[in-house]
């Protein structure tokens, strides 16, 4: 495929194409549209973040290196065993896969937010949680990708923390609020500037 700085020039063929190999040649990219499709087969990758340090492909050991040509992911608990789960919108191979997180479980804390000055989601809002010497920095912005959006709330990734020694909250209005020794492995909701927090029970209907 050649690809011009001119977009009306048109580039001979190099050399002999072998159409057995399903080999083709477009004198010009702006062009390739009109006679050749390349997009649903490109296989999606996954990577492993090790430590924060590096990333390994386990694209093929996850069984999620799917020639499905995926457009877009979101990280969803659609299970509710608190581990985040991928669900895959797709050109081709059917339109929705979901990868089940088989992981060895950890401990987590989901945390959702409803505004009173602020915005009602939250959004915009900075929440970290300490643990021990640790610090995990989140900042609920629902991810938005290809006709897709995450959630509005924030996962927290405890590892073998079993508690949170302290959870702070910077709403977008500038109020900041802190919570203490908060259990490991619960939905909690927090209202902007009240003092208590909600636990939500896995299919119950929000508090407020």
């Amino acid at each position: 495929m050649s690809q011009p700085f001119d977009r009306a020039c048109q580039v001979p063929k190099p050399a002999e194409l072998d159409e057995s190999l399903d080999e083709f040649w477009s004198g010009n990219v702006f062009d390739i549209q009109l006679s050749h499709n390349l997009s649903g087969y490109e296989r999606n990758r996954t990577f492993l973040n090790v430590g924060g340090e590096n990333f390994v492909d386990v694209s093929f050991s996850s069984g999620a290196d799917s020639d499905g040509d995926g457009r877009c992911v979101v990280p969803i608990d659609f299970n509710l065993d608190g581990q985040q789960d991928l669900m895959v919108r797709q050109v081709g191979g059917g339109p929705l896969k979901l990868f089940q997180n088989h992981f060895p479980r950890q401990n987590w804390l989901k945390v959702s937010l409803r505004g009173v000055e602020s915005n009602r989601l939250g959004i915009g809002s900075r929440v970290v949680a300490k643990i021990g010497n640790r610090q995990i920095v989140r900042e609920l912005w629902p991810v938005n990708t290809f006709f897709s959006q995450a959630g509005s709330s924030v996962h927290l990734g405890l590892g073998t923390g079993e508690k949170v020694d302290e959870l702070f909250v910077r709403w977008p209005s500038g109020k900041q609020q802190r919570f203490n020794k908060l259990d490991a492995n619960q939905h909690v909701l927090i209202k902007e500037g009240h003092s208590q927090l909600s636990v939500v029970k896995p299919g119950e209907k929000m508090p407020f």
